[in-house]
Order: structure tokens, then sequence, then C-alpha cells
């Protein structure tokens, strides 16, 4: 969709932004763009949609130089969402994601129907349609600049930094919204930020550039973490790169024992029928099979069980979507040692120790490095790719 070659953004003090930039932005993908400060991703950015012209090189789109179109038309034709959402103050919800349509010539109840529409796509309850922005959170206004971007169902949506601004849990939550509607929609997306965490999570190509504006490594998630170019990747990735690389291996194939699973109700025998060999805890669960916690088997008395009594069970993971670096975390947070595993419903599944994880880890690592001897995936992406988007 995007090819960006040899582009260089010189400006009149000598300063280089973009040094002879090249890359080719896959269609129907996320390519992030990190790095830091001073390094040019911004400006790469800008010179897609022609904010900041290039002093060298070309980019096309969709096979045609963006210069032999109007400036006007090539912006209209791309969603642009930026920090802090950039939305007009004096304009209702409703009116500032109808801009654009508005402006390509749409009809205001049409432009406001679609504008509903997308307020539902990117979960922003419908009672907030005539409020302005100073009346939303942080989090519902870039939620209102993504639906924005989105109204005209332009091919191509540029994002500027557009969730740093806001805490780490409003964050999270919209990472995963942006998933969830590529998932749906299928845009080519180009994504700016600084944090590797975030590139990882949303990427489908992450470009890693240096100061000066010089492309360091060009590659998916999972390739860019196992093998780093050289070593200014390897440092900007962090000392923790290979705990990140756990989240591209699925934690479906842990072996979950079901044995240390009592319910809150189980009988004296039950309880003392447990072999402490194989797991010095039991999970006490109430009695639909949701966890409440975990104790010690001499410490359980039948039919008098309970939950303020019982050691906290920390965070569960879902084996079906949770990746081994979720499991992993489980693991380290509960006071056992032990992490629990349950279903789409909540119901425990079984449990599993930070021991049975680590050699689910070796053996992972040991299946990626073979896999990466043997030429990768045809994709390059690597397992649990799809784990990892779901599961952040």
């Amino acid at each position: 969709m995007i090819r960006i070659d040899s582009v260089t953004k010189r400006y009149p003090d000598g300063t280089v932004a973009v040094d002879r930039l090249s890359l080719e932005i896959p269609d129907r993908s996320i390519t992030v763009l990190v790095g830091p400060s001073g390094c040019g991703k911004t400006t790469t950015l800008r010179m897609i949609n022609r904010m900041v012209e290039p002093s060298e090189g070309t980019i096309l789109l969709d096979g045609v130089d963006i210069q032999q179109q109007p400036v006007n038309t090539l912006r209209r034709s791309m969603g642009y969402v930026i920090q802090n959402a950039g939305l007009f103050q004096h304009r209702t919800i409703l009116d500032n994601i109808a801009t654009v349509p508005r402006m390509l010539g749409w009809g205001k109840d049409k432009a406001r129907s679609r504008a509903r529409e997308l307020m539902e796509r990117v979960g922003l309850d419908g009672a907030l349609a005539k409020r302005y922005p100073y009346q939303l959170s942080g989090g519902q206004q870039q939620r209102v600049g993504v639906a924005r971007a989105l109204a005209a169902d332009p091919p191509v949506l540029l994002m500027d930094e557009p969730f740093s601004a806001v805490d780490p849990v409003v964050r999270k939550g919209l990472q995963d919204e942006l998933l969830r509607i590529q998932e749906e929609l299928g845009k080519t997306i180009v994504f700016v930020t600084h944090d590797i965490d975030e590139a990882v999570k949303l990427g489908t190509m992450v470009a890693v550039m240096r100061t000066g504006g010089r492309l360091a490594q060009f590659a998916p998630p999972a390739e860019l973490l196992s093998h780093p170019a050289d070593a200014f990747v390897e440092d900007f990735l962090g000392a923790d790169r290979g705990i990140r690389r756990l989240s591209f291996f699925p934690a479906a194939g842990l072996d979950l024992l079901t044995g240390p699973v009592v319910a809150v109700d189980a009988t004296a025998e039950r309880i003392a029928a447990h072999d402490t060999t194989e797991a010095p805890y039991l999970l006490v669960t109430d009695t639909e099979g949701k966890p409440l916690g975990w104790s010690e088997p001499g410490d359980l008395t039948a039919g008098s069980i309970k939950a303020q009594q019982l050691l906290p069970y920390g965070r569960p993971f879902v084996p079906g979507t949770d990746s081994l670096r979720a499991a992993l975390d489980c693991a380290v947070l509960s006071p056992t040692g032990w992490a629990v595993a349950v279903d789409a419903d909540g119901r425990a599944t079984g449990v599993v120790s930070q021991q049975t994880i680590a050699e689910a880890i070796r053996g992972a690592h040991a299946e990626g490095g073979a896999r990466d001897a043997a030429g990768g995936d045809s994709d390059g992406r690597g397992e649990g790719r799809t784990d990892v988007k779901v599961a952040g």
C-alpha cells in the first residue's frame, strides 16, 4: 500500500531528520515506527500525508507518487490520530466524528448516522454524542479521535503516539480496542510510538529507527526479539526481551493438574485424599467452579471452609487465549508459586507450577530456535501471535 523509497528530510539549517529511509509498508496490517526521541519517526509519518514535504526520494501510495495528488485530497483519504486526540472543543462528539464526511460533501444526517455507528464500534456510549470533548476522560477522547479518523472509511490510518498521554490501564484498553477494530476492518495502519512493548503488542511489522532518521531494523516482532540486528537494537529492546518473546508462544499446551482443585463444599475424604507430592496446596473453588483461593490441605476443614481464610490465587490465565508470558506472570504473582488456569467463563480448569511453565519455556525457545534455523514461519511472526494480540 505504501512504499517509502530513499526518502530524506533535510531542514534549511542542515539538520537531517530522516536519512535515506526505504520501507515497504504492507497492506491491511499495522506497521509500527519506534525509536528514541529525534529518530525521525513522526517526521516520517507526516511525510506520508505531506504535512512535511520530503527533501529527496519518493513515497508511493498504492503505486502512485503522493506528489501527484492534491494535498487536501491526499489528507482526506487518510485517517490521522494524534496524542490528546486534537478534537474541536466547540463541537459535540457527534460533530467531531462527522468532520471529514461533512468536508467530503456528505449530508448532515448521513454524516451523523456514520458518527453514531463509529461511536459504537470504538466502544463509546451513545449518550456521549451531545457532549463536548472537555466533558470526556482522556481515554474517551482518544476513542473519539480514532472514530473521527475512521469516519470516511479511509484505507490508510496514521497514528502518532495516540495513547501515550493516558494512564497504563486505559492505554491497554485502547490498544486492545485498536486490535479488535483492525481485525474487523483491515486498514493499513502506520503507528508511531517510543514504547517497545506497545510496538511488539500492536505491530505486524516493526521499524526500529536510530537517532538521525536511519533505519536500524525492519522485521516482525518475534524476529526482532529473537534476532536483533545489532547492539543498538538489542539495547533498545531492553534486558527483558527474552520475557517479551514468550508472548509469541501460547499457553495452550501446558500440562495442567486438576487433582489439587477442590470445591468449597468438598468432603473430608476428598481433602484427605490429596497427594501433597503432586502439589503442596489445594485450590478451593466456589460451587460453580470459580477460584476462591489457595490453602494447605491441613488447614482445611470440611464444611467450614471460609474464603477469607484462603491465600489469594492471584490473576488467572486462559490457556486457549493467553501466552506463556501471561502464565509465567500469574505464577510469579501467586503466593504459592502456582498459576491458576480458567476457561472463558472464569471456571478453574487446573493449576500449573512455575517449574512446569519453565520447562514449557525451554521447549518453546528450543522450538523457536530450530524453526529460525530452518528459515522460520512463512510470515516470520512465530507461533502464538494471535494469542498475544488477544491477551496483551
